[in-house]
């Protein structure tokens, strides 16, 4: 699988029990439908924060491509704050794309990483 950024071959990686595709190129993570739900062991918190998705109304980012079907994918709001979080999701539902330090970023404001389980994994996996 090609990355949606940088266009580099993306490897397997396994995290917790949940395989992730990641980018050595960019280091943004591809997490196929259902994943992060895995990575977060499906918290009550979790299940929250994904159905509070929603797709933004007007972005400035440019759209990428999914890597599994290569239709534009959608731009998501993530959460509430400031800076507003933006991530990629895949219109027909194969995925999401995590820019580098997203994944980070959504676990630390959703405070779905108490333990720094997930930091501490990502750390060890990406340095």
């Amino acid at each position: 699988m090609d990355c949606p950024v940088c266009k580099s071959a993306m490897v397997t990686l396994e995290l917790n029990d949940v395989e992730i595709d990641y980018c050595s190129g960019c280091a943004g993570i591809w997490l196929d439908a259902g994943e992060l739900e895995m990575l977060l062991d499906g918290q009550e918190v979790s299940r929250k924060l994904i159905e509070s998705f929603a797709v933004a109304e007007r972005s400035v980012e440019k759209k990428r491509k999914c890597p599994i079907c290569l239709k534009k994918m959608q731009k998501i709001v993530v959460g509430v704050g400031e800076p507003v979080l933006l991530i990629d999701r895949c219109s027909k539902g194969e995925g999401l794309w995590f820019d580098e330090g997203e994944l980070r970023d959504i676990c630390k404001r959703a405070k779905l990483d108490e333990g720094n389980k997930i930091s501490k994994l990502l750390a060890e996996l990406f340095g």
